[in-house]
């Protein structure tokens, strides 16, 4: 990835709002909320965290209705930066209530909602439900809450919500040289995007560019969601298929030679679409921010991938 100084989130009216809100799985600490927010106030954004950040009900972070508010509540507010705490489990619940053309309108005011893993189920719904565009990128407690930040995470945050950035670059596997795509930019956690399959949560996006990464699932589940998208239409759809990070996961003895390599490979030889592996994005500390329902454009170049979007 290229790397340059960031500009300071400024925008005309002063420093960037950013709201942190817990759409999903319950935060158990308030500490690494605390150090995010410092964090990203370090970085030059005006930092709100949600009343209902710190909310917990059993694994969830408020009951459905404190979580579904809180959307809203920031949806109505429209800060310029709406950027989840953590993921887990919890927005799948809250699909069929959430009013998508708020949330759309807070977009089309200039709203940019962030986030990966549970995240996605509200990107894609938003992609679904209205073309409107948001941002794969880090969850505040993971990625702003530890002792370190990744610089490439934080460089790449920075520049994406001040709308500096502009492409990303990548190395991936040989055998691309020359590909050239342009089409929707979509995707995120595989085994949420699998979930909202046949739901009217599910974006018909064709010709596009899927995005996806996973982490705690071993390559045979990795395989076989990825055989559902391909046997349900869904690969053979798209321009492009560019696979993350897929960690965390132990090998089993029965495996016998069977790994994440040879998945690909087998899915490969099913479909004709062509699948590149290496985008740093996932459930690892160095991932971009990506706009998800946007056009980009994918070049390939030898083993160099760079892929870019339009203001």
């Amino acid at each position: 990835m290229s790397h340059h100084p960031h500009p300071h989130p400024e925008a005309e009216s002063g420093p960037l709002r950013l709201t942190l809100f817990t759409p999903a799985g319950v935060l158990a600490q308030a500490g690494p909320l605390r150090r995010a927010s410092k964090r990203l106030a370090a970085l030059g954004f005006d930092v709100t965290v949600d009343d209902a950040a710190l909310a917990k009900h059993q694994r969830f972070g408020g009951d459905d209705e404190t979580r579904l508010d809180a959307i809203h509540r920031i949806a109505k507010a429209a800060p310029d930066i709406a950027l989840a705490t953590r993921g887990g489990y919890g927005l799948t619940r809250l699909l069929d209530r959430i009013d998508w053309k708020l949330i759309a309108k807070s977009v089309a005011r200039g709203t940019r909602w962030v986030g990966h893993s549970d995240m996605t189920a509200l990107q894609l719904g938003l992609v679904a439900h209205t073309g409107a565009a948001s941002w794969a990128g880090p969850l505040a407690v993971g990625d702003f809450g530890g002792e370190t930040v990744d610089d490439i995470t934080q460089d790449c945050f920075v520049e994406a919500m001040t709308g500096a950035l502009e492409a990303v670059g990548f190395r991936t596997e040989a055998g691309f040289d020359g590909l050239h795509a342009k089409g929707v930019l979509w995707g995120g956690n595989l085994c949420v995007l699998n979930a909202l399959l046949g739901t009217p949560h599910f974006p018909k996006v064709k010709g596009g560019i899927l995005f996806l990464e996973d982490v705690n699932e071993h390559p045979y589940r990795i395989e076989r969601s990825l055989l559902q998208l391909h046997q349900a239409g869904v690969l053979g759809a798209q321009k492009a298929v560019l696979l993350g990070s897929f960690t965390e996961y132990k090998k089993s003895p029965l495996d016998r030679g069977y790994s994440l390599k040879g998945v690909v490979e087998y899915l490969r030889a099913q479909t004709k679409t062509p699948i590149l592996t290496g985008l740093p994005f996932g459930h690892v500390p160095t991932k971009v921010t990506l706009p998800v329902g946007r056009k980009v454009t994918l070049l390939v170049q030898a083993r160099d991938v760079l892929m870019g979007w339009d203001h």
